[in-house]
């Protein structure tokens, strides 16, 4: 007696569907532990950033221009406490700065878009750098220590602060909650060490664009971490 078709042709049909829900699955965790598109960025987040994601969406107007690609923050969010140290080689971390507003860069000299972004950078902590704002760039060139302090001293890069993390943890930190996942990589911190917005890639931080939603962000008061 001939095998019925219609069992096998269930089966059949239900491989792809399986296989599907696999990929879907895997999809799906691997952006939860990324924060990729919308994924991960639909949890409740931490209750002490809300009044960021105030702010954030107070200054999503002004992200446009040379600073379009920043992503405005949608989940409270408040970062790891980044560690790394400063040009004496002393310890520094994120808390550091309580109170006030950061733009926390990572930088390398191998990143081409790094060292064109730094006068940038420069130019901008030039301007609004002060008690309420600095440009905090760290540098995660991992050989030759000297490497990028010659870059800064040869391209006259006086303003900004020198800041290293030799073991390139601080990346692997942002990248753990999804915002870094390239270089250059920019995180605007508020006060209470909460993200503002994030930006993967260069941006013309000297331009007006820039110094317009920098400044807007430094108007409300900030309290510490």
């Amino acid at each position: 007696m001939p095998e019925d078709p219609l069992p096998r042709l269930a089966v059949t049909r239900r491989i792809p569907i399986a296989i599907g829900a696999v990929l879907i699955g895997a999809v799906i965790g691997f952006a939860g532990v990324y924060g990729i598109g919308g994924f991960g960025r639909h949890s409740a987040g931490d209750p002490a950033c809300r009044p960021a994601i105030a702010l954030s969406n107070k200054l999503a107007p002004l992200a446009h221009g040379e600073v379009a690609a920043l992503t405005m923050a949608t989940t409270p969010l408040k970062l790891p406490d980044l560690a790394f140290e400063d040009a004496d080689g002393k310890p520094k971390k994120l808390s550091d700065w309580r109170g006030r507003t950061v733009l926390v860069n990572l930088w390398a000299t191998w990143c081409v878009p790094c060292r064109r972004e730094m006068p940038a950078l420069d130019s901008l902590q030039t301007k609004l750098g002060g008690p309420d704002f600095e440009v905090v760039a760290v540098n995660i060139d991992t050989r030759d220590p000297d490497k990028p302090r010659n870059f800064l001293k040869e391209e006259k890069l006086t303003r900004l602060g020198f800041f290293t993390d030799p073991k390139a943890k601080v990346f692997q930190d942002l990248k753990s909650i999804g915002r870094a996942l390239g270089m250059p990589t920019s995180v605007l911190v508020d006060g209470q060490g909460c993200e503002i917005a994030t930006i993967a890639g260069p941006a013309d931080w000297a331009s007006d664009d820039a110094v317009k939603l920098i400044s807007a962000a430094l108007k409300p008061a900030t309290a510490g971490f």
